[in-house]
């Protein structure tokens, strides 16, 4: 069974779909998959073990279509992708069965369980929603020291982002049982440069500053080999869930009940309970930023004894 799958761009999406791709496997014992995506979304998903061909997709039009030239035919497309140029792209894949998400079909429910619903849905089967799956092995350290993970960034819009001071103040409070390892990615830097300016001022000096430093393997290795992670609703809180780390998930104008952790039973979520929540808009529409800045490091800490 030949099985082409279009994956989400960005890296929280791509983790979200996996537990429907465990349950297409699990379909098709003798699938052959060849997954096309992101940079990012592709380095995560390719050492699946049914995993036999992978395609970065470029983002020039004569680029994307010279991919078709080289896929050739599939029994069945699953797109997770309901976009413009996905729609075209399933146009021209030479498929005899193909099936694409489409966001506005399913509501009031995590993200996780809408990418399983379609598959359900599209091959009319009812499997439930695993946890977060990643097939690559990730070796745990052997470390002296407990590691924090702190992640001040968030795609999608500076909403979603909570204070650096804010951040500093919780990795300084953690300081004496915690060595600190500060995330981000390129856009972020400056953000990780305020906490390290922080921490400084501090005279906290166990940590370290990987901001655009970190290949996608070596940030999974990273994040693998956490005691503990403070973090925005991000890619990175994905990842976190699906080695089970313990984590403390800031979350201001996007919903919990659709991208909060999935399934990791030491995953605790920090919000404020305004009316205006959750807006899921990039920039706060009201100018004032409450759901984040009514947030402070004390909240952060008051949780992390129920989990660490």
């Amino acid at each position: 069974m030949k099985i082409l799958i279009e994956l989400p761009t960005w890296m929280g999406d791509a983790l979200m779909t996996t537990p429907a791709i465990e349950n297409i496997i699990s379909c098709h014992k003798d699938a052959r998959v060849t997954l096309i995506g992101s940079s990012i979304s592709i380095e995560l998903l390719k050492n699946h073990p049914n995993v036999h061909e992978t395609h970065i997709f470029e983002k020039k039009y004569f680029k994307f279509f010279r991919i078709f030239k080289k896929l050739g035919n599939f029994d069945v497309f699953f797109s997770f992708r309901g976009s413009y140029r996905a729609r075209i792209f399933k146009f021209f894949i030479s498929a005899n069965k193909k099936y694409q998400f489409d966001k506005n079909k399913y509501s009031d429910f995590h993200q996780v369980d809408k990418y399983n619903s379609f598959i359900n849905e599209s091959l009319k089967i009812k499997r439930d929603s695993g946890k977060i799956v990643l097939h690559e092995l990730v070796r745990k350290n052997k470390k002296n020291n407990k590691i924090l993970g702190i992640n001040p960034g968030a795609s999608y819009g500076n909403a979603k982002r909570w204070y650096p001071q804010e951040f500093a103040n919780v990795a300084a409070a953690l300081s004496s049982k915690y060595d600190i390892i500060i995330f981000g990615g390129r856009d972020e830097v400056d953000l990780a440069l305020d906490i390290e300016k922080h921490l400084s001022q501090k005279n906290i000096k166990n940590f370290q500053n990987l901001a655009d430093k970190t290949s996608i393997k070596e940030l999974t290795r990273q994040i693998a080999n956490l005691d503990l992670f403070v973090t925005g609703d991000s890619g990175p809180m994905h990842l976190a869930a699906a080695f089970q780390i313990p984590t403390v998930a800031i979350f201001g104008p996007t919903d919990e009940i659709a991208t909060s952790q999935w399934k990791n039973d030491k995953g605790i979520v920090v919000k404020s309970d305004l009316e205006c929540q959750p807006c899921l808009k990039r920039e706060c529409p009201l100018k004032h930023h409450n759901c984040m800045k009514e947030i402070k490091a004390s909240d952060v800490l008051k949780v992390v004894n129920q989990i660490s």
